[in-house]
């Protein structure tokens, strides 16, 4: 996938800080390249060569871009899990991992956005193919 995705953790509608400790576990065995500096980490995985540059943006949002293979969605879908997070996709989609996380989206998201409840990274796959 070649647009970009966002990582945002929302409690009570208000955007929260992410567990950095989480989603560097998660993460780590699957870095091939970083720029500290720059909050970038380039993904890779060795079972389906799948990949994903991801961008620790702020401590409340994660950038990911040029995404794909099944491994790497389903590392996606582990770390939104992990940290009780949403991804936000372009055009007003918001995929949460499980039915009670809608409820702490903001209110124009719940209103105006099209919330999927997607646990697993073919479900991401599936959600994101029809935004």
């Amino acid at each position: 996938m070649s647009y970009d995705i966002y990582v945002c953790r929302f409690v009570n509608g208000e955007q929260e800080l992410l567990d950095q400790d989480t989603l560097q576990e998660v993460l780590a065995p699957y870095v091939t390249a970083q720029d500290s500096e720059g909050g970038f980490l380039q993904l890779k995985s060795p079972i389906d060569g799948g990949g994903a540059d991801v961008y620790l943006t702020n401590e409340r949002t994660i950038t990911i871009s040029h995404f794909g293979g099944d491994e790497m969605m389903n590392v996606i879908s582990d770390l939104i899990c992990r940290i009780e997070a949403a991804l936000i996709l372009p055009g007003g989609t918001v995929i949460v991992p499980r039915s009670a996380d809608r409820d702490h989206l903001p209110q124009s998201f719940r209103d105006e956005w099209s919330v999927v409840v997607a646990a697993e990274g073919a479900e991401i796959t599936k959600a994101i193919q029809a935004s």
